[in-house]
């Protein structure tokens, strides 16, 4: 039986990405800020569709924005983990990575009363020590990689890159994979960024990125039996009105044509019976 699984993931950064890149002056702050507004809105939707999603909630928004981090528990969705302040684990040592991991998943429990399930690193850079010590948290999964796009997979521990020879790879972990793209990031797609060293564009029509995220997912449909796409977004970025007012007909398209809308951790477990 076909069945084709839709994961709607929020990255709740507020300021942290600005603080973590040193943009500390008011307007760059104020954009993340708008996360916080935009999150209620956000959950409305989901809760006027009767739709579960995950939250990757950097330990920064838990302990700086309590009520807000607190609405998403309440609306049902999953905490899951995102550093603690959104400084991308390649940036790193193994004692720092090791130390931040553990004082976000400490702010995840006291929230919710349990630690994460699942991890996502901030920027999606992953270090060659982030999949030991995601099962050494006891993690079930992580969706930070981009090796497969419909069929999760098990993260690898220990491949071996050199410039001029062939890679070798490590051996497979316990850890799932549960992959994500770029391009199904709202960020690049509609965030406006310049500063001396780089310029990102975006503001990128909602309605064509939309349709473009529809043919992800018909594409799925029309190439596997059974398979899970993740989405990623952020609240200060999808929350603006005209972009929400594109999610909310992308939603139920989706809905209509079948989908089925699950917490990552579900799709995770139910991937895991069929590895």
């Amino acid at each position: 039986m076909a069945r084709h699984i839709v994961c709607l993931t929020f990255d709740f950064d507020t300021q942290s990405g600005f603080i973590s890149r040193g943009w500390h002056s008011p307007t760059p702050l104020s954009r993340g800020e708008f996360g916080v507004m935009a999150s209620a809105r956000i959950l409305a939707l989901l809760k006027e569709r009767g739709i579960p999603s995950t939250w990757f909630v950097p330990g920064f928004t838990i302990e700086s924005h309590g009520k807000a981090t607190e609405a998403v528990l309440e609306g049902g969705h999953e905490i899951a983990h995102h550093s603690w302040a959104h400084i991308p684990p390649a940036d790193q040592s193994r004692d720092e990575e090791a130390a931040d991991m553990g004082r976000a998943n400490d702010a995840i429990e006291k929230l919710s009363g349990q630690r994460a399930r699942g991890y996502r690193s901030p920027s999606w850079d992953l270090s060659e020590n982030t999949t030991e010590l995601l099962i050494a948290e006891g993690m079930d999964y992580d969706s930070s990689l981009m090796g497969a796009d419909y069929l999760p997979y098990f993260a690898r521990i220990g491949d071996q890159v050199k410039l001029g020879a062939p890679i070798k790879y490590g051996k497979e972990s316990e850890l799932l994979e549960m992959p994500i793209s770029w391009s199904l990031d709202d960020y690049p797609h509609f965030e406006y960024i310049r500063t001396p060293d780089v310029t990102l564009p975006g503001l990128n029509s909602a309605r064509a990125v939309m349709e473009s995220w529809w043919d992800e997912f018909a594409y799925m449909q029309k190439s596997v039996a059974w398979g899970c796409l993740a989405y990623t977004m952020h609240p200060y970025v999808i929350g603006r009105g005209y972009r929400m007012a594109a999610l909310e007909d992308l939603l139920d398209k989706m809905a209509e044509a079948g989908a089925v809308f699950m917490k990552m951790e579900d799709a995770a477990a139910e991937a895991r019976t069929r590895l």
